[in-house]
């Protein structure tokens, strides 16, 4: 091995200064010696040399003043980007902080001097520090969800109800029909939105990502196909658009087509298509989604018992920036957790659009949740498997109608295996902390509840042009498994 790989192998040698600014940022100044600049620069000289190309030499045997003179610019940018990607890695890896995102540094402002040492600086968002809470013995209830045969027929016809497109109806449309929709969104004339047929079920509100139709229940019972029905909203104050935050404006409804399903009239065809023998082994089917279901909501309120006691003391500040860009993964990892325990659409929609209405609050509550579990996983040097992940994947695959390969390459496109492996890594450290602690065990109610009082559309009346930061899980879906369960998966 050559001197020059034995160079290129060996750590760089800098000295970091560390701010602690707040809870959960740091400023950072790094000082890289003349001496290590000088090695950077040598290296580099010493890839491009045998690669350079100049008239009158032959490769390789271009003189190193030449070299220097000619490639000064791009070795330059070159030992520059090397210096600070090796200083930041080391910085990172080395455990002096737990970065959970990128540095906040003007590159084009950081200049590599001449001669001297080499100094920039930046911020950088971390974990913050504090000792982990004692969590073992924690006094918990937990509760058991059973399920009745009644339970099971009554979800059954709501599947069938769900999953059935439904015929034509000329009549007057009433609660819990399905209704083709169009709607506008106007102010003082100018169209602000409009989506073009929404298939919705009628129900006593219908819940939008920034407002909510109060009277659309009240608004829509009547009305026949080809009818248009006006009425007013309010943008949320929550809205990202500040110039309709808080204010009325003018909503249109045109009703398409009225839908609705005969259920006593289901045959053998019908069934097939959504993937069933026979409606015994739908039953079986609707049995172990609603199981999951009730899991998932004991899941949930003992979560929410174990971080209430563990995060009592964790009122570190959080800066605005980090919420907001936080905000997503929390929402990708409660809706990830509610596609793999069997909600569908309409549930999800609606607890999505519930978070959205109080998106910082609830987000910056979730990011110290994660925060107290994270700590304990790391201590307990808790990391989720491959197998785990294949686990979740095909779960949410089984409700999404799609392959595991499918839903693996959707989920790496999008961003999502951190969300995927936060969820696994809390559920994981939820389970050991139950383990431990003193658990009292009650009844719950039935997890079938009435039909909700809301259809949820994912849909902005007051859209923006930047992307929409989301919010995190608001209290659990009460709805649990009122009226979606899935196809059986094909």
């Amino acid at each position: 091995m050559s001197a020059v790989d034995t160079e290129v192998k060996s750590k760089l040698d800098f000295q970091v200064k560390i701010d602690k600014t707040a809870a959960c940022q740091r400023h950072i100044v790094v000082t890289v010696p003349r001496a290590e600049v000088d090695r950077y620069f040598r290296e580099a000289y010493s890839e491009i040399a045998p690669r350079a190309d100049l008239p009158g030499f032959r490769q390789g045997k271009i003189p190193r003043k030449l070299l220097e003179s000619r490639f000064k610019k791009t070795v330059a940018d070159q030992v520059k980007s090397s210096l600070v990607m090796d200083s930041l890695e080391q910085i990172t890896e080395g455990g002096e902080i737990s970065a959970i995102a990128e540095p906040d540094m003007d590159y084009g402002a950081v200049v590599l001097p001449d001669s001297g040492d080499f100094t920039f600086e930046f911020k950088i968002e971390v974990r913050p520090e504090f000792d982990t809470p004692k969590w073992e013995g924690l006094k918990l209830t937990k509760t058991e969800y059973s399920l009745t045969e009644d339970e099971v027929e009554k979800q059954l016809v709501r599947t069938l109800e769900r999953f059935v497109p439904g015929e034509p109806w000329d009549g007057e449309a009433q609660l819990g029909d399905r209704l083709l929709i169009d709607a506008e969104f106007t102010q003082d004339g100018r169209r602000i939105s409009s989506f073009d047929e929404n298939l919705i079920t009628l129900r006593e509100e219908l819940s939008l990502a920034d407002c909510i139709v109060e009277n659309f229940g009240e608004l829509m019972t009547g009305a026949k196909e080809g009818d248009k029905v006006s009425t007013k909203v309010k943008i949320l104050e929550t809205s990202l658009n500040e110039s309709l935050r808080g204010t009325e404006v003018d909503a249109t409804f045109k009703v398409i087509e009225i839908r609705r399903v005969n259920v006593e009239g289901l045959g053998s065809n019908v069934l097939e298509q959504i993937g069933f023998d026979d409606t015994d082994e739908l039953r079986v089917f609707v049995r172990g989604e609603l199981k999951r279901q009730a899991d998932y909501h004991q899941t949930q309120l003992l979560r929410e018992q174990i971080t209430k006691q563990l995060t009592s003391s964790a009122d570190w500040e959080l800066p605005s920036n980090l919420v907001r860009r936080q905000a997503e993964r929390e929402l990708q990892r409660r809706v990830l957790e509610m596609r793999r325990n069997g909600f569908q659409d309409e549930q999800i929609r609606t607890v999505v659009n519930s978070m959205r209405r109080n998106i910082e609050e609830l987000t910056r509550e979730a990011l110290r949740e994660h925060f107290v579990l994270e700590k304990i996983a790391e201590d307990l040097k808790i990391e989720p498997t491959e197998e785990q992940y294949e686990e979740e994947i095909k779960l949410i695959a089984e409700q999404s109608d799609a392959t595991v390969r499918q839903v693996r390459a959707k989920l790496d496109r999008s961003g999502q295996m951190d969300a995927l492996r936060n969820q696994i890594l809390e559920r994981t450290v939820i389970n050991k902390i139950v383990d431990a602690a003193e658990v009292t065990t009650v009844e719950g109610e039935s997890i079938i509840k009435k039909q909700p009082k809301e259809y949820a559309i994912e849909f902005l009346v007051a859209p923006v042009s930047q992307a929409l930061p989301e919010a995190k899980y608001d209290a659990r879906p009460e709805d649990g498994a009122d009226d979606k369960s899935p196809v059986k998966p094909t």
